[in-house]
């Protein structure tokens, strides 16, 4: 049986140690993107991923909106560890934004309402499995890159920045370039104790 899905799947880890280069060019990125988009499921397809890739000065001001907003919250010892750092997603050849389209979310809500309560949880599903689909993607491509987490302290100002729309819900930030230096360590839980077959 194939499985070169799994080998692609083990190949996508969080790699910190990254370089301002990249295997694709930035239409290539762009494709994979395109790809990712369309072929990430959703449910009631709802498409409600939203992208947007960020490069070069752009890419760069991202870190310096996170490094604003977190500044005034964390004393300065550990301020001084973040911006240790976010210099490294800097370093990156750019970050990919994840957003959500919370319009969708609401119109579906409202057009059925016997699953209201579910539809916000149905798009973190989307919006995790589309992050798996692109993360995935360019490590297949010979690229590494993490996922962060800086919203929603940084969603104002990110959303005025890039002049996005009011209603995109950012989810996760994604530094990408070639990566440097040994993969982490990982532990993992043996698959055998994390399963049941029930007959």
């Amino acid at each position: 049986m194939e499985q070169n899905i799994f080998n692609s799947l083990q190949k996508r880890r969080s790699r910190y140690a990254l370089t301002n280069n990249s295997t694709l060019s930035e239409t290539e990125l762009t494709n994979l993107l395109e790809q990712a988009l369309l072929q990430t499921p959703t449910a009631f397809n709802s498409q409600t991923g939203r992208l947007v890739l960020l490069l070069n000065e752009k890419h760069i001001k991202l870190w310096d909106i996170v490094l604003d907003a977190i500044k005034p919250l964390i004393p300065e010892k550990a301020f001084l560890k973040t911006v240790a750092k976010v210099d490294t997603f800097k370093k990156a050849h750019g970050t990919i934004l994840f957003f959500e389209e919370e319009q969708i979310v609401k119109d579906l809500q409202r057009d059925f309402p016997l699953y209201k309560d579910q539809f916000p949880g149905w798009s973190e599903q989307s919006a995790g499995m589309l992050n798996l689909v692109v993360w995935t993607a360019l490590a297949e491509a010979g690229m590494g890159a993490s996922l962060q987490h800086y919203n929603p302290l940084i969603d104002d100002e990110v959303k005025k920045t890039y002049d996005l729309p009011a209603t995109w819900r950012l989810v996760a930030q994604m530094p990408f370039g070639i990566s440097v230096g040994e993969d982490p360590k990982k532990e993992v839980i043996p698959a055998q104790n994390r399963y049941r077959i029930i007959k």
